[in-house]
């Protein structure tokens, strides 16, 4: 069969698309078009710079590796970028090669992209190396993973400060294992790839490995099937830091369960460090083995949860700074107040409002942003009530609900409670009399009196204005 450019290209997206989030996927591999196929040269088109430089800094090694398996290894990759001029009528571009030009290098014989089960490359088993130096096991961290780039909130601080401890003494702290929990898309795998990354900055003579549970369970499943269960077994004993993410997928993998016993049981006892993630904790891992749960619950479970609004927000300033982005603030906290399903997600939010903007060649603001992220983001639909704004005051000064309610004095409750009758007026279509009910029964002369009280603590007190200030945009980001 004759190899056309749209045939590579459609074969390459098979691939690319079984190695990274269905949302990447669409905001940066959809808008490519095959342009060409010059020999063992393929030619893509896409439609800005910004396009270009994100996925030269993102992408380029998966994809020249997809198009090395369908073209050879002396494959080449050339970009045609539409320029900012470009129209339909007056087409501009230029075209460049791209950076990574190079034969694919696969560290210690890893497989590093997704081939169907197929080991279609030729690339020999990672585990059958005899005579195999600690010192050339590569550890499989992701470099851009680190302690510096994962934001530290009231959600994380257990997990971050044990995860912490026990890069700087592995297996010599009470953490071992270090078990990390928590929903998809709340920092798990960021998490441990800091623990690996900051292990081997502070024990570069120390072996640190870190493979998923799917990898783990094929490979056992490779090395079973050619009478090599030793091989296998021996390869992980030679590890100083294991970490294994997602565990919860040995569960329907009896055997690998087995060979994981035997692994755990002999790094354990060594003084070698345990590290390993689940999206539950070892209690509610139902179908795993008992003796191995018990050993899970030896050192410690840390979770993770969602991170607050200011939390969430810090993360897409950091993301924002590390990448040279500059976003107008409400924008940043448009979507750090409605994305709050994971960090994931929030991410893939800003890097799609990036693309669009992009596309069509159009400055950032929120109604961009409103109308790109409608279908990613689910924003709030219900008109804003007076119970919401309680408790939105509340969260903000930590303090009990019923509180707002009861007749007691104190000067904090006092002060929530007025600033919560000051944002129902301004911002619900409520009577006095209703906003009063709602505050255990007060009469609307109360609601006035609290009105007026906050109206002169923010022209008299500079933290009250600023806190005032600080709820009110909550409040308008929870209308838009």
């Amino acid at each position: 069969m004759i190899k056309t450019h749209e045939t590579v290209w459609e074969n390459c997206l098979k691939i690319i698309k079984d190695n990274i989030h269905w949302q990447s996927y669409n905001t940066w591999f959809e808008p490519i078009k095959p342009v060409k196929l010059e020999g063992n040269t393929l030619v893509i088109e896409v439609p800005s710079q910004f396009f270009y430089e994100w996925l030269e800094e993102n992408y380029v090694e998966l994809i020249a590796k997809t198009i090395k398996r369908e073209l050879g290894k002396d494959a080449k990759l050339e970009y045609l970028i539409l320029m900012e001029a470009s129209t339909k009528n007056n087409p501009s571009s230029v075209r460049v090669s791209a950076s990574n030009q190079q034969p694919a290098q696969l560290s210690n014989n890893y497989v590093d992209i997704h081939l169907g089960g197929r080991n279609e490359s030729g690339i020999k088993n990672p585990f059958v190396i005899p005579g195999l130096k600690r010192s050339q096991i590569d550890p499989q961290l992701n470099p851009n993973n680190t302690f510096d780039s994962f934001i530290e909130g009231e959600c994380n601080k257990l997990a971050r400060s044990a995860g912490l401890a026990v890069s700087q003494k592995p297996g010599g702290t009470a953490f071992n294992p270090l078990v990390i929990y928590s929903a998809a898309g709340l920092g798990k795998t960021h998490l441990v790839h800091a623990i690996g990354n900051e292990t081997k900055r502070l024990h570069p003579n120390k072996t640190v490995l870190y493979v998923s549970a799917e990898k783990f369970i094929h490979q056992f499943i490779e090395h079973s099937k050619n009478n090599e269960i030793n091989d296998f077994i021996n390869f992980y004993q030679l590890i100083d830091v294991l970490i294994i993410d997602d565990v919860h997928y040995f569960i329907p993998a009896a055997k690998s369960q087995d060979a994981f016993f035997s692994i755990f049981n002999h790094l354990h006892q060594n003084g070698k460090q345990l590290i390993l993630t689940s999206d539950k904790p070892p209690k509610d891992l139902e179908g795993m083995q008992e003796r191995l749960l018990s050993r899970f619950r030896w050192g410690l479970c840390a979770d993770l949860q969602m991170p607050d609004f200011e939390t969430r927000k810090e993360i897409l300033e950091h993301k924002m700074k590390r990448d040279g982005l500059d976003l107008p603030v409400e924008v940043v906290k448009y979507l750090a107040y409605n994305v709050q399903n994971n960090i994931r997600e929030m991410e893939g939010a800003l890097i799609s409002l990036l693309a669009n903007a992009s596309l069509v060649k159009k400055e950032i603001d929120l109604e961009l942003a409103k109308k790109v992220l409608k279908n990613i983001v689910k924003t709030s639909t219900k008109e804003l009530t007076i119970e919401n704004i309680q408790k939105m005051v509340c969260d903000f000064y930590a303090i009990p609900y019923d509180k707002l309610q009861a007749k007691t004095r104190k000067r904090e409750i006092v002060q929530a409670r007025q600033i919560s009758m000051f944002l129902s007026k301004q911002y619900t279509k409520n009577s006095l009399k209703t906003i009063g009910e709602h505050f255990g029964g007060r009469d609307h002369t109360t609601v006035i009196h609290s009105c007026q009280t906050v109206k002169n603590l923010m022209d008299t007190d500079s933290l009250i204005r600023d806190q005032v200030k600080d709820l009110q945009q909550k409040v308008q980001l929870a209308t838009i």
